[in-house]
């Protein structure tokens, strides 16, 4: 599972490192602002870059509207979570099979809250790939679907695979992390050559091989009514956790 997430970075420092990756830039430049917690059942803007246009990066709503729900996506949203899609059934599901075979995209993230329960309380902690430039967290690209809601709006979702040994001990409950794709396999992700056996290799070994850092951050992440895109909420606790 993957429902809240960070992308903190500036649009100039995102640019900046896709230089050699993908060379992506934002379309709508002044439309970005970036956060460090985005709760998926908002259905705020995520950042994705499309198979059709990898030199550009497009706002797009979190949680995946198929293409026969768009006439109305509020009553679809009132009955299906698509924030993430089950990377061993994408080709099964009537809400992902058309996106998965020719709608796949990178979605922008630089951190992502994963629940930990220890003694039946689940605490929330904020997972991050640290790096010499950025020790708080590096940018990375998991993999996802989008499709069109209308001309240059778009919806979409991140896929989750089984979790690694890491992500088996801080997701301990339901065992599953977001597919954060080896930067040598973002092309092959958006290459629309891929058949699905490949794609499934793919999503079965395509996590990055870079380490992961995770540590727990308050619980008011949980509460209601208040406004946890601020710092504080990426920020670590003591709770006798250690990863």
């Amino acid at each position: 599972m993957c429902y809240s997430k960070a992308l903190r970075k500036n649009r100039e420092q995102i640019e900046q490192n896709l230089l050699g990756k993908l060379d992506a830039n934002f379309e709508i430049p002044l439309e970005y602002l970036p956060y460090y917690h985005l709760n998926g059942f908002s259905h705020g803007n995520m950042y994705i870059i499309k198979m059709d246009e990898p030199e550009k990066i497009y706002p797009s709503s979190w949680g995946l509207i198929p293409k026969w729900a768009t006439h109305n996506p509020e009553a679809f949203r009132k009955k299906s979570n698509t924030l993430n899609a089950t990377a061993e059934n994408i080709f099964e599901r009537n809400s992902f099979k058309e996106s998965a075979e020719d709608k796949r995209c990178l979605i922008l993230s630089d951190g992502f809250f994963e629940p930990h329960h220890q003694n039946g309380v689940s605490i929330p902690h904020f997972c991050y790939q640290p790096s010499k430039e950025y020790p708080e967290g590096d940018l990375f690209l998991f993999a996802g679907l989008y499709n069109e809601l209308d001309d240059d709006l778009y919806s979409a979702t991140i896929i989750t695979v089984a979790a690694n040994t890491f992500f088996a001990e801080v997701h301990n409950k339901r065992k599953r992390m977001p597919l954060v794709l080896s930067d040598d396999l973002l092309e092959d992700w958006l290459d629309d050559g891929m058949n699905q056996s490949q794609l499934n290799e793919l999503m079965a070994y395509g996590f990055t091989n870079k380490e992961f850092n995770a540590h727990a951050v308050t619980r008011d992440l949980y509460k209601k009514g208040i406004d946890t895109n601020s710092p504080r909420f990426v920020e670590p606790v003591d709770t006798g956790t250690l990863f």
